[in-house]
C-alpha cells in the first residue's frame, strides 16, 4: 500500500481552495484598480477645472483694451487693470466693455466650464466643480500670470461667478453696494462693504448651505485684501470720490 501524498479527495479540496484564493486575489486587485480609477477621475476633473478657470480668469481684459488705445493702464490712475480704473482712464464705453468682459469670465467658468468638465470626467460632482471654478477664475483675474501676477481686484469677475453660483446673494450685495456708494460716493467702500456682506447674504439666500457660505467668504476676503491700497488712501484722506456734478469749465 503506497502512502506518498494526500488522498484524492483532500487534493481536490486543496486545489479548490487555491483557485478560490487566486480568484479572491484577482478580484481584490480589480477592485483596487477600480477604486483608484474612481478616485483619480474626480481629482483630475478638479485639476482640469482649476487650471482652465484660472487661465480664463487670467486674461487681462483691462490691460488689453487700454493697450489697444495706446495706454498702459498699469501706469495710469490707480494702476489697477480692473473696470473701475478702466472707467476712470478710458471712459464709459471702454470701461463698460472691461466690466462686461471681466464678469463674463466668471460666469463662463462656473456656468459653462464646470459642467463641461463634469461630462468629461464622470464622478466629479458638478456643484463642487463650480465652486472650484469660481475660486480659480477669481485668482486668475487677481493674479494673472501674463502680468507678473498683478491683476485686478476681482469684483466684476466675482459678480459673474456669483450670477451662476448664488444669484440671490449677488442681488442682495448689489443693493448693499448701491446704498454704500450713494452714501459715501466711494467705489472702494461700496465694494468692500458688499464683499463683507457676501457670506451672510449667501447663508440666508442659499438655504444655509455651509459649503457655499464658506466659498463666498473666501471670495469676500480675497476682494477686501485686494483693496489694501484703497484702505491706505482712505486712512490718508487721498481716496478719490465719484463726483455726480460736472465741473465748471473756466474760459
Amino acid at each position: 500500500m503506497e502512502c506518498g501524498g494526500p488522498p484524492p479527495l483532500f487534493a481536490e479540496e486543496e486545489e479548490a481552495e487555491d483557485e478560490t484564493a487566486s480568484a479572491a486575489l484577482i478580484l481584490s486587485f480589480q477592485l483596487w484598480i477600480l477604486g483608484s480609477y474612481s478616485t483619480a477621475v474626480p481629482v483630475l476633473g478638479y485639476i482640469v477645472t482649476a487650471v482652465a478657470a484660472y487661465l480664463l480668469g487670467s486674461i487681462p481684459t483691462g490691460f488689453l483694451v487700454a493697450k489697444a488705445r495706446g495706454i498702459d493702464i498699469r501706469t495710469a490712475g490707480s494702476g489697477n487693470i480692473g473696470a473701475t480704473n478702466a472707467f476712470r482712464i478710458l471712459g464709459i464705453v471702454p470701461g463698460a466693455l472691461v466690466l462686461l468682459a471681466d464678469a463674463c469670465k466668471g460666469w463662463l467658468a462656473v456656468q459653462i466650464g464646470a459642467p463641461v468638465v463634469a461630462q468629461l470626467f464622470p464622478g466629479a460632482p458638478v456643484d463642487y466643480l463650480r465652486i472650484a471654478a469660481s475660486i480659480a477664475v477669481i485668482l486668475g483675474h487677481n493674479y494673472t500670470c501674463w502680468l507678473r501676477f498683478k491683476g485686478g481686484k476681482g469684483i466684476a469677475t466675482s459678480a459673474g461667478a456669483l450670477v451662476a453660483l448664488v444669484p440671490w446673494a449677488l442681488l442682495t450685495i448689489m443693493i448693499v453696494w448701491l446704498v454704500l456708494f450713494l452714501l459715501t460716493r466711494y467705489v472702494s467702500i461700496a465694494s468692500m462693504g458688499a464683499s463683507f456682506s457676501l457670506p451672510f447674504a449667501t447663508w440666508f439666500t442659499a438655504g444655509h448651505h455651509l459649503g457655499l457660505t464658506a466659498v463666498t467668504a473666501v471670495m469676500g476676503v480675497l476682494a477686501i485684501c485686494r483693496h489694501r491700497r484703497n484702505i491706505q488712501r482712505l486712512l490718508e484722506g487721498k481716496e478719490s470720490r465719484v463726483e455726480f456734478r460736472k465741473k465748471e469749465v473756466t474760459q
